[in-house]
């Protein structure tokens, strides 16, 4: 339960804040005006998204995977907070990438740049955030559980 509402929490937040520092409604996705600059960050934005679905990813199937050699066969209940929020992070990463994905291209395919509005901008910085703060988060608490 902690691990559901922290890992909706750490979502609200990180689009509160965002929210509360964007002022403009329509935003430019390339830099200083400059037609498809964009292009190049968003392969790095793609990347970095995936590393940390990948690391996310990876931990989940190694925990879960580890509870064959218990007696049980089972995690101890501790567990499923930080799985949560790992996968919660994964979850984050993957709406991220489709939206800013989808959001670029109908940006390019939109003249006049009216289509990047500031609720697209903060839904996908937001999920950006939101996805590293619940890796990070999911991370420290395991650290914490097993360090007990």
């Amino acid at each position: 339960m902690n691990g559901i509402a922290t890992g909706l929490g750490v979502f609200a937040i990180a689009w509160l804040v965002v929210r509360l520092r964007t002022k403009r409604t329509s935003l430019d996705f390339d830099a200083q005006g400059e037609k498809g600059a964009f292009e190049k960050l968003l392969s790095v934005y793609l990347r970095l998204a995936e590393f940390v679905l990948g690391l996310a990813a990876g931990s989940i199937v190694l925990l879960v995977g580890s509870s064959a050699f218990r007696a049980s066969g089972r995690l101890p209940g501790a567990f499923a907070s930080p799985l949560f929020l790992l996968s919660m992070s994964i979850v984050y990463g993957v709406l991220f990438s489709v939206f800013l994905t989808d959001d670029y291209e109908t940006y390019r395919h939109r003249p006049g740049g009216l289509s990047y509005t500031r609720f697209r901008y903060t839904k996908n910085r937001a999920l950006g955030f939101g996805s590293l703060i619940c890796f990070c988060v999911g991370y420290i608490w395991l650290v914490v559980i097993v360090t007990k």
